[in-house]
């Protein structure tokens, strides 16, 4: 069962948002936590709050139960362009440069781990996986 949340129009470059969501991507959501909480970057507190807000939607709306919600893993977190805010800056000789003021939207989807599958031994001859034949390596 996928659990999006998204924030959209945030006041960070998309350009430095994605440097912390690269951290996260792919992990575990208690990791993921963990690794926001500490990093210093201005983007890793926004980021945050929308993991928990997803972890909120996910309790609350879908009805997920605390075992299910820590077997969660961060599937796909992306950052989008938003518009850009335009300002003008007074510079010398009577002349303005403009100021491009970027926003981000990110997009956050959480999903269950898959379950692995363990494979048992019978006996200890069986073999699990390949296995290298002839793998002997002389000592010059």
């Amino acid at each position: 069962m996928e659990i999006k949340a998204s924030v959209n129009y945030l006041r960070i470059a998309p350009r430095k948002t994605r440097l912390v969501v690269d951290l996260v991507r792919g992990m575990d959501v208690d990791k993921a936590k963990a690794v926001l909480q500490f990093a210093e970057q201005k983007s890793a507190r926004p980021i945050l709050k929308l993991l928990n807000s997803a972890l909120a939607d996910a309790e609350n709306n879908y009805q997920l139960n605390k075992e299910v919600i820590k077997n969660l893993y961060i599937k796909s977190i992306t950052v989008d362009e938003g518009p850009k805010l335009k300002r003008w800056m007074p510079v010398s000789r009577g002349t303005a440069h403009q100021i491009q003021k970027k926003t981000s939207h990110v997009t956050l989807v959480l999903d269950e781990k898959p379950k692995q599958e363990t494979k048992i031994i019978k006996n200890k001859n069986q073999i699990v996986g390949k296995t290298k034949q002839n793998s002997k390596v002389k000592h010059e």
